[in-house]
């Protein structure tokens, strides 16, 4: 019996976040560039996507500290360099922290394109697409 395999390799992502309220209105205003939108909230947790909720943001379900992990963001994908520029600019202004300007990543290819930021956490994010060659 034959099954089609989902697009996606992976169900979702979480970050952990020390501050909720703050974290939440950061997402939803950063991944709202990206046309990424909050699809499920509630108490400490907010799940976002365009279709199914892919990415959470939340407090530890053990109540402990939330921390960065080393090595460890998370790659959002856009739909023009407008956006990427867009999510990049909105990030810093809501208090994020610049981890790379908007621009092409030669090392990972000719044509991605890509931004990466700290969030209010700490954790590194990056909104990328790849532009067709001309």
């Amino acid at each position: 019996m034959s099954q089609e395999l989902p697009a996606s390799v992976i169900s979702h992502v979480s970050l952990g976040t020390n501050d909720f309220g703050r974290a939440k209105a950061f997402y939803d205003a950063v991944l709202g560039t990206l046309q990424i939108s909050c699809l499920m909230d509630g108490p400490g947790y907010a799940g976002y996507g365009r279709q199914f909720p892919e990415f959470w943001v939340q407090t530890p379900f053990d109540q402990g500290r939330a921390t960065v992990g080393n090595g460890v963001h998370v790659a959002f994908l856009a739909n023009s360099v407008a956006e990427v520029q867009a999510f990049h600019a909105r990030a810093l202004a809501l208090g994020g922290l610049d981890d790379g300007a908007p621009g092409f990543r030669k090392d990972y290819g000719d044509n991605y394109y890509a931004a990466f930021v700290r969030d209010l956490d700490g954790h590194k994010i990056e909104a990328m697409l790849l532009v067709p060659a001309d």
